[in-house]
C-alpha cells in the first residue's frame, strides 16, 4: 500500500498529502482552478467500482475544466470506509448510512470513534435486511418469525458473514434489538458460522444451517440461486423490531414481492442505503459542486445503473440517508433547491 501511495504522490494524483494536500485543493476549488481528488473504492470488477466510476464521472462535469478524480482499489467496503476517510487516505469515499453512523458515535471493528466524516448524499442504492429460514427448519420447529425463535431461545444454526461486513453487522443489530448476541445463541446450543456468501448457500443448501441474514440487493446471485434450489421461508419482523432498527440508523424499505423464487408477498424490513462521504476538510465549493452535480445527473446515473435509479436528490441529504452530517458545502446545495430548511 505504501507503494501505491508513493507512485501516486509521483504521478501527481495526490495533490500532496495529509493536511496539506486539502489545504492546497481548497484553494484551487476557491480560485476556479483544477482540483484533483482520489476516490476509493474496491477492485476493478465489483459493484462499488461500478458505482464509483458512474459518480465519478458525473461528478468531474461540476469541477473546473482539467480536474481529476483518481479511482484507487483501497476502500474496505461499506462497513470500514468511514476509517479509511477518517486518516486522509482519500478524499471520497462510498460507506453506507448505517456504518457511518456507527463509526462516528461509537468507533466500528474496534477503531476509535471517527471525527471528519460528512457526507455528499445519501439514498444511493436499494438494499435491505434480508433474513431467510429454511423451509425444513419452519416445518420441524413451527417457528415463523425472529420474535418466536428468541422468545423460545430455541438453538438456531445460523449461517451469516463474516465480521467485517454489513451482512455481518446487520444480524448482529437485528439480535440487538432483542438485547441478544451471538454468543447467546450459542449458550442456547446454537451455532453461528461465519462463511463466505457461496459456502452461506452451500449450508443452507445442505442442510448444515437453519437460516441466514444479510444485507442486500434484489438480485443478489447467491440469494437468487439459493431461493431457486431449496425451499425457503420468509419471516417477517414485527414494526416494533422495524422500529428499533430504524431508530439505531436504518430506513424502512419494502422487499417487493417476487424479489426472490418462493416470494410471494411484499415484505416489510429496513435498509441502510449507500452514502458518498467526504473529508471535513474538503473545502466548501467543491462539495457543493460534488453535491449539485450529482443531484442533477441523477437520470444519466441511472441510465448507467439501474439501481442508482432509486437515488433522490430531495431526500439525499437527510439524516435517515447521511448517517453522518453534511459537508457544509453540500449542505448549502441541498437548502438553495428547497430540500433541506
Amino acid at each position: 500500500m505504501k507503494k501505491l501511495l508513493l507512485m501516486l504522490c509521483l504521478c501527481g494524483t495526490f495533490v500532496a498529502c495529509g493536511e496539506k494536500k486539502s489545504e492546497d485543493a481548497a484553494t484551487s476549488a476557491a480560485a476556479g482552478k483544477k482540483v484533483h481528488l482520489t476516490f476509493a473504492t474496491q477492485e476493478v470488477g465489483t459493484g462499488a467500482y461500478q458505482y464509483a466510476s458512474a459518480i465519478s464521472n458525473i461528478f468531474l462535469k461540476g469541477l473546473p475544466e482539467g480536474s481529476n478524480i483518481d479511482l484507487t482499489t483501497e476502500s474496505p467496503g461499506g462497513v470500514g470506509a468511514p476509517i479509511v476517510l477518517e486518516n486522509e487516505q482519500c478524499d471520497i469515499i462510498m460507506s453506507n448510512a448505517g456504518p457511518a453512523k456507527w463509526s462516528e458515535e461509537s468507533g466500528i471493528l474496534g477503531k476509535e470513534p471517527t471525527k471528519s466524516t460528512t457526507a455528499i448524499a445519501g439514498g444511493l442504492g436499494h438494499d435491505f435486511l434480508n433474513v431467510l429460514f429454511t423451509k425444513e427448519f419452519v416445518d420441524k420447529t413451527g417457528i415463523t418469525t425472529v420474535e418466536e425463535l428468541v422468545e423460545k431461545k430455541y438453538p438456531v444454526r445460523i449461517a451469516i458473514k463474516k465480521i467485517g461486513t454489513l451482512g455481518n453487522l446487520a444480524g448482529v443489530k437485528l439480535f440487538e434489538t432483542f438485547g441478544v448476541t451471538f454468543d447467546d445463541i450459542r449458550s442456547w446450543g446454537g451455532s453461528v458460522d461465519l462463511l463466505g456468501g457461496d459456502a452461506i448457500k452451500i449450508y443452507l443448501q445442505d442442510g448444515k444451517a437453519d437460516m441466514t441474514i444479510d444485507h442486500v440487493a434484489a438480485g443478489q446471485a447467491n440469494t437468487t440461486e439459493l431461493c431457486m434450489t431449496k425451499a425457503m421461508y420468509f419471516p417477517q419482523l414485527s414494526q416494533d423490531t422495524l422500529n428499533k432498527l430504524a431508530n439505531a440508523g436504518f430506513d424502512y424499505i419494502d422487499i417487493d414481492a417476487n424479489t426472490w423464487n418462493g416470494q410471494t408477498n411484499v415484505i416489510k424490513s429496513v435498509g441502510s442505503q449507500q452514502v458518498i462521504l467526504v473529508h471535513k476538510n474538503m473545502d466548501n465549493d467543491t462539495a457543493y459542486s460534488l453535491a449539485k452535480s450529482l443531484c442533477e445527473g441523477k437520470d444519466e446515473l441511472a441510465s448507467q445503473l439501474a439501481a442508482l435509479s432509486y437515488f433522490n436528490p430531495a431526500t439525499a441529504g437527510t439524516p435517515a440517508q447521511t448517517g453522518v452530517k453534511l459537508h457544509p458545502g453540500a449542505e448549502r446545495y441541498y437548502k438553495e433547491k428547497g430540500y433541506l430548511k
